[in-house]
């Protein structure tokens, strides 16, 4: 590798709404996000799968397909 050419490569801070850090190393330095692996809901199993409209069954029936067949 040529010196001189690559970032500084630093200690940084993730900082969430929630209150959780994360540290890491970066070269963007240290930030804030809203949302994280702590707080999400898909991550802390809060998470509701819904079938919004009825999509399956709008498919079904726009394309003729059936149960049981």
């Amino acid at each position: 590798m040529k010196p001189g050419i690559h970032p500084d490569y630093k200690d940084a801070t993730i900082t969430c709404a929630c209150g959780h850090v994360i540290e890491t190393r970066s070269v963007a330095g240290s930030y804030n996000v809203d949302i994280c692996s702590a707080c999400h809901p898909f991550f802390t199993g809060k998470a509701r799968l819904v079938d919004t409209e009825g999509r399956v069954e709008r498919f079904n029936r726009k394309y003729g397909r059936r149960r049981g067949k």
